[in-house]
């Protein structure tokens, strides 16, 4: 159900011959690769001739829009405001909270498409997709406050008139701009839209205003001002039914006919004969649909035709009844050769209270997932869609949600937004927050750790490991040692752990010094993941301690290195190097003759195992000779 939004990427394949054509696809994030397969090279064909294509199939090209970014920001507030609403109150009770909500919806989408008309006036190279993104959210907003009046709020018999009014005037506002010139002009009497301002106003049921306009030709047509004040006192007595009133449905209907029944009188006694224009607008308050049709340029869609008839003809028509006005007001409007666009077929199907075919439509005619995820969500919530669910085990809301979702997941900013998505879809929303994790690209650190961060939250350990190893990898890879072991250890992978800390005593080897050392001193418990960064965490402490000035504990710390068994082998020269100054202590006393007795079993397997400076295993054997002699003779001494 995706449209291709875009002309497609292509690239040639150069040096390839094609016989016959088979395409493969291959799924990603946010977009389709479409490639052709089953083809045979040919040696005898140029570069570039006849060569099979890729193509690169956008799923949703509007999430790269900045403007329509807002809409996608704004409405996740929204729809995170309302999974919140709680579950205890009745949903008969919460429906101000709905129907509010819904205008929230709205605003953001009118919001949008204001800022889209201000952009098309300063960017004319894109002001053809500036103007299809303005009709498709226009067509949005028509639909979905359409879907307002008759479900969320659902307004009953008399308020739904009223509302449906409501509906017309905001998405036909262009009268207001017409009657504002008509009367600034000089004579507003001779302007050639004049009557058509009014009899706008009056298929809108804005009665008041079309008074006020006809009093600008009553005062400059004395001879027929009767004729004038009769109309007036027509429009004035026009009774609207006030929802917050004590008048009664049936009362109001009654006061009505009895209005009705004036308005046939005078057009039966042809009080308005002699003035064209005032009997067809008599015509009209009769609700004839002959006189309605011949102003269809006023009307302008079907729709707007439907409303005006109901006004005039039937103010106090039930929900029920709506598909019967609907279908017969479509047919009568549209040519009977032409093919209702989508958007008819969309309106007629909500005027029907057939909310699937709404939803199933607007999947297949709007460009992109966020229209039919958030109003679906949000008819749900009403308790309007718990019957319906698909044959693969998901229901409708859930999966028009996850779809929107997976579609913010491609977007190099939006991919935060889809986590609250998935996180409100209870059945596969964590499965499929756990696949899109997975393809989300760590171009950064920081984006990396607020992947992180998501996944920790909701104890996604295996996603964890994976995120980490791959930075570690990276890291690695770029000689970042410290960044890399930080990773290793948060992904507690002990066998990366260790190949770092093996690179960490490489390096210490080559440069005589340690890098990171704010990460190694604060290693703590974390230096248990692995035995390799045991040695590396309790070596560097060595070091601390040994510029501490502390040679006993130091000496002791590095005499338990060597024999815990954790230090390298290849490492046992550098160990042993350290000791060095610590025999030749003159001060203090470190190493018993029992503890010079081990040191001397690590000097001759080193002695034996490796190829080391002669002068350097001198120094060594001389400083243990010394060590065990002075060893021997203080603790006898003591002894004795």
């Amino acid at each position: 159900m995706e449209e291709v939004d875009v002309e497609p990427t292509t690239t040639l394949i150069p040096g390839v011959g094609l016989k016959q054509k088979h395409l493969g696809f291959e799924w990603g994030p946010g977009d389709i690769l479409v490639y052709e397969t089953n083809f045979r090279p040919t040696k005898s064909l140029r570069a570039g001739s006849g060569c099979p294509s890729v193509h690169v199939v956008r799923k949703d090209e509007d999430i790269y829009s900045p403007i329509l970014r807002k809409l996608f920001n704004e409405s996740h507030h929204i729809f995170v405001g309302l999974q919140n609403i709680t579950e205890d109150v009745p949903s008969k009770n919460k429906k101000p909270q709905f129907v509010s909500i819904s205008k929230n919806y709205r605003s953001v989408i009118r919001a949008c498409m204001e800022e889209l008309h201000t952009c098309c006036a300063h960017l004319v190279l894109f002001v053809l997709r500036l103007h299809s993104q303005v009709s498709i959210l226009l067509a949005t907003e028509l639909i979905w406050n359409l879907c307002e009046v008759l479900f969320i709020d659902a307004a009953p018999a008399g308020c739904l008139l009223l509302h449906l009014l409501d509906w017309v005037r905001l998405h036909k506002a262009d009268v207001d701009e017409k009657a504002k010139e008509v009367l600034q002009s000089d004579s507003p009497t001779n302007h050639l839209a004049y009557w058509d301002v009014v009899r706008d106003f009056i298929l809108q049921g804005r009665v008041d205003e079309a008074r006020h306009v006809l009093t600008k030709q009553a005062s400059v047509q004395a001879a027929s001002r009767t004729l004038y004040q009769l109309m007036d006192t027509l429009l004035h007595k026009m009774p609207v039914f006030n929802p917050s009133g004590t008048q009664t449905l049936t009362e109001f209907d009654m006061k009505w006919r009895h209005w009705h029944e004036e308005c046939d009188r005078c057009l039966q006694d042809k009080s308005f004969a002699s003035n064209p224009h005032l009997e067809t607008i008599c015509k009209i308050l009769l609700g004839d649909e002959d006189a309605m049709l011949e102003h269809k340029e006023l009307l302008g869609t079907w729709y707007h035709f439907l409303v005006s008839r109901l006004l005039f003809s039937h103010p106090t028509v039930k929900p029920a009844e709506l598909h019967y006005y609907a279908k017969s007001s479509m047919d009568m409007f549209l040519d009977s050769r032409s093919v209702p666009e989508p958007l008819d077929s969309i309106l007629l199907a909500a005027f029907e209270f057939d909310l699937h075919q709404v939803i199933k439509d607007c999947s297949i005619a709007l460009n992109n997932w966020w229209f039919v995820a958030h109003l679906t969500d949000l008819l749900d919530h009403c308790k309007l869609l718990q019957s319906h669910n698909l044959h693969f085990g998901s229901n409708l809301r859930e999966f028009l949600v996850l779809e929107y979702a997976s579609g913010l997941v491609s977007h190099h900013s939006l991919w935060q937004l889809a986590v609250d998505y998935f996180d409100h879809c209870p059945e596969f929303g964590r499965v499929y927050l756990e696949l899109q994790l997975e393809r989300v690209p760590l171009e950064t650190e920081r984006k990396a750790l607020k992947v992180l961060r998501i996944c920790e939250q909701r104890h996604m350990t295996e996603q964890v490991r994976s995120i980490c190893k791959i930075m570690a990898k990276r890291a690695l890879s770029n000689n970042r040692l410290g960044s890399a072991l930080s990773w290793s250890i948060r992904a507690k992978d002990a066998g990366f752990a260790t190949l770092i800390s093996e690179r960490f005593l490489q390096d210490y080897c080559t440069r005589g010094s340690f890098s990171d050392l704010d990460l190694i001193d604060n290693l703590g418990p974390a230096m248990l993941l692995s035995d390799r960064l045991t040695f590396l965490g309790k070596y560097r402490e060595f070091h601390r301690l040994y510029g501490e000035n502390k040679f006993t504990e130091a000496g002791k710390l590095l005499l338990s290195l060597m024999t815990a068994k954790i230090a390298p082998r290849s490492f046992w020269m550098t160990l042993l190097t350290d000791a060095l100054p610590l025999l030749e202590q003159k001060e203090v006393h470190i190493y018993t003759h029992t503890h010079t007795h081990t040191l001397s079993c690590v000097f001759v397997c080193v002695f034996q195992g490796e190829d080391v400076e002669t002068a350097k295993l001198e120094l060594l054997r001389l400083a243990l000779a010394r060590n065990l002699a002075m060893a021997i003779v203080k603790e006898g001494t003591v002894e004795a």
